[in-house]
């Protein structure tokens, strides 16, 4: 696999375990209810897309570090996932 390749797969993963991070940080610290109870009203309430949104705003922090870094690669790797997450968000809110 090329170094090109290589570090956009870098990115993208970087990113997918940033958005999830995102996702459980938001979850355990800034919901008022337990984890499990919030995980039922996102999945009762229909909120996927919403939490989705919000789980991915590390990603901007994570872009910002490569794009400092002169990794342009890597970030077009954070870049491309945040837009297929927009994607699945738009279609989640639509559905």
């Amino acid at each position: 696999m090329g170094t090109v390749k290589k570090d956009i797969l870098i990115g993208v993963l970087v990113s997918l375990f940033a958005t999830a991070a995102g996702c459980y940080l938001y979850i355990e610290y800034f919901s008022k209810f337990s984890f499990n109870d919030t995980l039922q009203m996102i999945e009762d309430g229909d909120l996927y897309g919403k939490i989705l949104s919000i789980a991915a705003i590390p990603n901007l922090f994570v872009f910002l570090i490569y794009i400092k870094k002169k990794q342009d690669h890597r970030a077009k790797g954070v870049l491309m996932t945040t837009i297929v997450i927009a994607l699945i968000t738009l279609i989640l809110k639509f559905i």
